[in-house]
């Protein structure tokens, strides 16, 4: 109902205005009760992938340099925590085109905008744009260089990159882009700083125990599924909206893209090598995660499983190609976020479903994928995403 107490005071009789409000009230207080509990619940889950990524990093690093991996994890928290407060919640806020410029510090916080769970909920997202990364500069890294890449990542670089996600511009176009998750953001940026560090850091080679990997990778495959229900229910930055139907429908597509891309990299580096490997099953779920989170709630199930197998294939195809020009990254960040999550932008783009797209971004023009009916319009915003983020 658009006004609640109008609609209700003349089924309540005469002289009920007053107890139609009170009842809106009461719904108003609960579902702002609800919706805090929820995005403050998936910021948790969110944080929780700090763990998967200790591990993961522990179990990629020669035994004398585990300390000093989970040292670097562990601080990503703290540090992050304390230059977003102060700079990334503001450079990351809504205001001009570029970056934000207000709320520096939670300065304007609450407001009817923004309340405290919003900055812990992206302050979750921030500290995983920079976790993603140390992996791939394990043991080659000095730690007060590390400390200091971190605390620019999660109080600038994220932000602004989260702030620029959903609207790219083309000369006087403007094109409204389909990029659901912010986990998307995590993995636009995270490719980026991986790529640049591990060619300039040392090589490490054959000394990678894999001793936690798949644990970790069982802690990790949990939470992108909170990385993207939430997600859907603010893709804008705007008001919250969104269906639970939708919120069902993330799980659903995040799941069977994860499922196919495990089992489509298992057996397809069982064929390339003839042996079967944990660890291409636990890289293989994390690249149909970060594929399908540009679209996970405005593609059928269907194409879900098209989109893990065909970021299986990229996520082999890059692997082979790091090889060939020696390429050193133990995590292989770089190949999985930049090569799956690339591929997960242009996939939104070809298989957006109208009515979907309809439901999730109601304020907007439907442009929706052009192997479902669509136009080049949506195909030609996600392909300038692209290229956005590689000139990051």
């Amino acid at each position: 109902m658009v006004n609640c107490a109008g609609d209700l005071a003349p089924l309540l009789g005469a002289n009920a205005t007053g107890a139609a409000d009170y009842i809106c009230n009461m719904f108003r207080d609960a579902s702002y009760a609800v919706d805090n509990t929820y995005l403050l619940f998936s910021a948790y889950l969110v944080f929780s992938m700090q763990l998967g990524f200790a591990m993961l990093c522990a179990g990629s690093v020669r035994a004398k340099n585990t300390m000093n991996i989970m040292l670097t994890n562990v601080l990503d928290a703290p540090t992050g925590g304390l230059f977003y407060y102060l700079f990334g919640f503001a450079f990351g806020s809504p205001s001009n085109g570029f970056i934000g410029r207000h709320n520096f510090a939670l300065g304007s916080t609450p407001s009817c905008s923004f309340d405290y769970s919003n900055f812990l909920y992206h302050w979750a997202f921030a500290i995983a744009a920079a976790g993603i990364t140390s992996g791939s500069i394990a043991e080659r890294t000095q730690f007060v260089a590390y400390l200091i890449y971190s605390s620019f990542l999660t109080g600038f670089v994220y932000p602004v990159v989260s702030h620029w996600s959903g609207r790219v511009r083309v000369g006087p176009v403007l094109l409204e882009t389909v990029i659901i998750s912010f986990l998307m953001a995590v993995s636009s940026i995270s490719p980026a700083p991986a790529l640049l560090m591990s060619l300039e850091a040392s090589p490490v080679y054959g000394v990678h125990l894999l001793r936690d990997r798949g644990s970790a990778g069982s802690i990790i495959r949990v939470d992108p599924g909170s990385f993207n229900k939430i997600s859907i229910i603010y893709p804008s930055g705007e008001k919250y909206y969104g269906q639970w139907s939708a919120v069902g429908r993330t799980a659903v597509t995040t799941t069977l893209a994860g499922c196919t891309a495990a089992l489509t990299t298992l057996f397809g580096k069982r064929i390339l090598t003839g042996h079967w490997n944990v660890t291409d099953v636990c890289n293989g779920l994390l690249g149909g995660f970060a594929a399908i989170t540009s679209g996970c709630s405005v593609v059928e199930p269907w194409a879900a499983i098209i989109c893990g197998f065909v970021a299986a294939l990229v996520l082999i195809g890059c692997n082979k190609l790091a090889e060939k020009v020696k390429f050193d990254d133990p995590l292989e960040a770089a190949q999985l976020h930049g090569g799956c999550g690339a591929w997960g932008v242009l996939f939104t783009g070809l298989f957006a479903s109208e009515k979907y797209v309809r439901e999730v971004y109601s304020t907007r023009p439907a442009h929706y994928g052009l192997l479902v009916g669509g136009r080049w319009r949506l195909v030609a915003a996600q392909v300038v995403q692209i290229l956005e983020n590689l000139g990051r």
